[in-house]
C-alpha cells in the first residue's frame, strides 16, 4: 500500500529508504498472494475439469477472483521495479534523494477485494450409489417337505375326482352300508395313483375300512361318529407314516396338510391341460337324458322295476344336495392329500438323536423317590383291602365294598394316566450318559412303573365287585377296556426300560390303542351288557330295565331273553323305530333286531327299576 509524502517536509534520507523498502516487501507479499490465488483457481478448474457442477453465482465469483489476483500481481510486479529503480543505485552513481516531483509520478497503490477460495461444500453433492435391491426370501414353513417337481397327473384328477363322487353319491346321513362303500371307493382311487401299498400302510388302510364297516356291522349311534374320526386317523397315518411322537402327530394331521398344500399341485395340471372342452359335457348330457328317458318308460311298464329305481335314487332337497356336497368335497379333499403325500412324501429326520437331557439323578431322585414311597404305601393297603375284603373295608372306611369301589374306582384311572406322563418326561430329559446315570434311572422309573401297575390292577379290581353289585353298563365296559390297555403300556414302557430305548414305544402305544377299540366295537359293547345284565336276572331276579331300554338294536338278541314285564319294558322303543330311507342306511344289525322282534310281543307297561338310588 503505497502514500505520497506531504511537500516541504524534511525527513531524513534513512527514512525514505525504509518506507522504500517497505513498499518492495509489500509488493512481494501481494506477488505470493496473487500466485496463491492462481493456484487455487487452477485447482477449482481442475475440480470443474472432473465433473463438479457449480451454480452460475459461484463462476462469477470465481472470474472476479481471477481478474482480481492478475491485476494485483501485475501492480506488484510495477511497484516492485520501480522501488528497485529508486531504491537500487546503479554502481558508480552517487546516491541522491528523489525529489517532490518523482514522488508525485509514482501511482498510488489502490486496495482490491477478492473472494475466498471456494469451500468444497459448494460443489454437489455425492451420494453412494445404491446397489440393487436384495429381498430376503422368507424361509418355507416346512422345509423338509418339499413339494413336487412335476405338476398333477391326470391320474391325481381322476383320484380325486373318483372318491369325490362316490362320497357324495353313497355317504348316507346315517349309519350305514353306503360309508363302507364310499371308504371303498375312496381307497381305491388313492391307490390307483399310488400303487401297490408296503404291508404296513396295507394294514392301517385295512384298519380304516374295518372302523367304517361297523357304520353297518353296529347300529348303536354313538359308536360311529368315534368310527368316523378313527377311520381318518387311520388312512392319514397309512399314507403319511410315523414312528416317533413327532412323526405320528404329523402322521395324524398329514392327509388333511397335504390337502392344502395339494391345491397349487392340482392347479399347475389343470393349467397345464388346457380348457377341458365342450364334448365331455355334452357326452354326459347325453347320458343323463337317454337315463331319465328309458328309465321312466320302463318304470312305467313294470311297478316292480319302478320301486327298484325309486329305492336306488335318494329323495334329495336341499339339505340333502348340500350334504352330499359337502362329504364329497371333504373326500375328494383327502384323496387329493393323500396323492400329494406319495408324490412329495415328507422328509422328517426321526432318526435324528433328541437333545440329551440335563436332569441330573439329584434333581429327579427326590421327586420320583416320594412318588416311589407314596404309590408303594398304597399297594400294601390294597393288598390288605385284598385279603381282608367286605370286613376290612366295613372296620376301616364305613362303606360297603360296592360304594368303596365306586368311589375310588375314577381316581385311580387319573393315577394310572398322570404317572404316565411323569416317566415319560423324566425318561426323556434325564441324562443317560455314564453308566452310574443309567442304572438309577432304571431301577426309580422302573420301580414306578411296577407300582402303577398293581394299581391299574387294583382299579381293575375295583371295577369287578362294583359290577357285581350293581351289573355291567356300556360306560364301564369301555373304561375297563381302558384299564386293560393301560396295563399293556405299562408293561411295554418296563420292556423299554431295559433298554433304554424307546424308539418303537410311540407307535407301538397308537397301533395297540386302535387294536384294542377296534377289538371293543367287533366285541359288541352293548350286546356283551345286555347279555350280562340277562343272565345277571336269571340268577339274582334284580335288573336295571329302563337302562337297558335306552341300548340300540345291538341289545336286541339278549333281550328278548327277557320274561314279561321286563322284556316289553326294555324293547317298548325299539319294537316301531326304522332309521332307515334308503338302501345306503342300511344295517345289519338293526335288519336282524327287526327279524328278532316280528317274532316277540311287546305291550305297554309301566316300567321300573329294582334298583334305588345311584348306580
Amino acid at each position: 500500500m503505497g502514500y505520497r509524502p506531504v511537500a516541504g517536509s524534511g525527513e531524513p534520507d534513512s527514512a525514505e529508504n525504509d518506507e522504500e523498502l517497505a513498499e518492495v516487501e509489500g509488493a512481494e507479499r501481494a506477488e505470493d498472494d496473487g500466485a496463491a490465488e492462481g493456484a487455487e483457481i487452477d485447482g477449482s478448474k481442475r475440480a470443474e475439469h472432473e465433473g463438479a457442477a457449480a451454480t452460475e453465482s459461484v463462476e462469477g465469483g470465481r472470474a472476479e477472483a481471477i481478474e482480481g489476483g492478475e491485476s494485483g500481481r501485475a501492480e506488484a510486479i510495477e511497484g516492485a521495479a520501480a522501488g528497485s529503480r529508486r531504491g537500487t543505485p546503479e554502481p558508480g552513481t552517487p546516491t541522491t534523494q528523489p525529489t517532490q516531483g518523482d514522488r508525485q509520478d509514482q501511482p498510488a497503490q489502490v486496495a482490491t477485494a477478492t473472494l475466498p477460495p471456494p469451500s468444497p461444500w459448494q460443489g454437489p453433492p455425492r451420494y453412494p450409489t445404491a446397489g440393487p435391491m436384495v429381498v430376503p426370501t422368507p424361509a418355507p414353513l416346512l422345509p423338509w417337505w418339499t413339494p413336487p417337481a412335476t405338476p398333477a397327473s391326470s391320474k391325481v384328477l381322476v383320484a380325486g375326482l373318483v372318491a369325490g363322487l362316490g362320497a357324495a353319491v353313497l355317504a348316507p346321513p346315517n349309519n350305514g352300508i353306503g360309508w363302507f362303500l364310499a371308504g371303498l371307493f375312496g381307497v381305491g382311487a388313492v391307490l390307483f395313483y399310488a400303487g401297490k401299498p408296503s404291508i404296513e400302510r396295507a394294514l392301517w388302510l385295512a384298519g380304516a375300512l374295518a372302523f367304517l364297516a361297523m357304520g353297518f356291522l353296529r347300529a348303536a349311534e354313538w359308536i360311529f361318529p368315534l368310527c368316523v374320526l378313527a377311520s381318518m386317523m387311520c388312512g392319514s397315518i397309512a399314507m403319511a407314516g410315523g414312528r416317533t411322537v413327532r412323526g405320528l402327530v404329523f402322521g395324524a394331521l398329514g392327509v388333511g396338510l397335504g390337502g392344502l398344500r395339494s391345491l397349487p399341485w392340482v392347479a399347475k395340471g389343470l393349467s397345464k391341460r388346457g380348457p377341458v372342452g365342450i364334448r365331455p359335457l355334452i357326452s354326459v348330457g347325453v347320458a343323463v337324458a337317454l337315463l331319465l328317458i328309458f328309465g321312466s318308460l320302463l318304470a312305467g311298464a313294470d311297478r316292480a322295476f319302478g320301486k327298484f329305481l325309486e329305492s336306488l335314487v335318494p329323495d334329495l332337497e336341499i339339505d340333502g344336495f348340500v350334504r352330499s356336497a359337502f362329504f364329497g368335497g371333504v373326500a375328494a379333499f383327502g384323496a387329493l392329500g393323500a396323492c400329494y403325500l406319495v408324490a412329495a412324501p415328507p422328509k422328517i429326520n426321526e432318526d435324528a438323536a433328541g437333545k440329551p437331557g440335563s436332569l441330573r439323578v439329584k434333581d429327579y431322585a427326590l421327586p420320583v423317590g416320594v412318588l416311589v414311597l407314596l404309590f408303594a404305601g398304597f399297594v400294601g393297603t390294597q393288598l390288605a383291602v385284598l385279603f381282608g375284603g367286605e370286613k376290612y373295608v366295613m372296620e376301616t372306611a364305613g362303606v360297603t365294598f360296592a360304594e368303596y369301589a365306586r368311589s375310588g374306582f375314577w381316581q385311580l384311572l387319573w393315577v394310572s394316566i398322570l404317572t404316565l406322563g411323569v416317566i415319560a418326561g423324566v425318561a426323556r430329559f434325564a441324562a443317560k450318559k455314564t453308566a452310574q446315570e443309567q442304572l438309577w434311572l432304571r431301577i426309580l422309573l422302573g420301580s414306578l412303573a411296577v407300582l402303577t401297575l398293581v394299581i391299574v390292577a387294583s382299579a381293575l379290581s375295583r371295577m369287578w365287585f362294583y359290577q357285581q353289585a350293581y351289573g355291567w353298563t356300556v360306560l364301564r365296559l369301555l373304561v375297563s377296556s381302558c384299564e386293560i390297555w393301560l396295563a399293556v403300556v405299562y408293561l411295554m414302557v418296563i420292556g423299554s426300560g431295559i433298554t433304554l430305548r424307546a424308539d418303537w414305544l410311540p407307535k407301538a402305544i397308537v397301533g395297540t390303542g386302535t387294536a384294542f377299540f377296534l377289538a371293543v366295537l367287533v366285541m359288541n359293547p352293548e350286546q356283551v351288557v345286555a347279555d350280562y345284565n340277562v343272565s345277571r336276572f336269571e340268577a339274582t331276579r334284580k335288573i336295571d330295565a329302563v337302562y337297558l331300554s335306552r341300548l340300540s338294536e345291538d341289545a336286541v338278541p339278549a333281550l328278548v331273553r327277557l320274561p314279561e314285564p321286563q322284556r316289553s319294558c326294555s324293547l317298548r322303543w325299539l319294537k316301531d323305530r326304522h332309521v332307515e330311507q334308503d338302501w345306503r342306511e342300511w344295517n345289519l344289525a338293526r335288519h336282524n333286531a327287526h327279524k328278532s322282534l316280528e317274532s316277540v310281543a311287546v305291550t305297554d307297561v309301566t316300567c321300573e327299576s329294582t334298583y334305588s338310588g345311584e348306580r
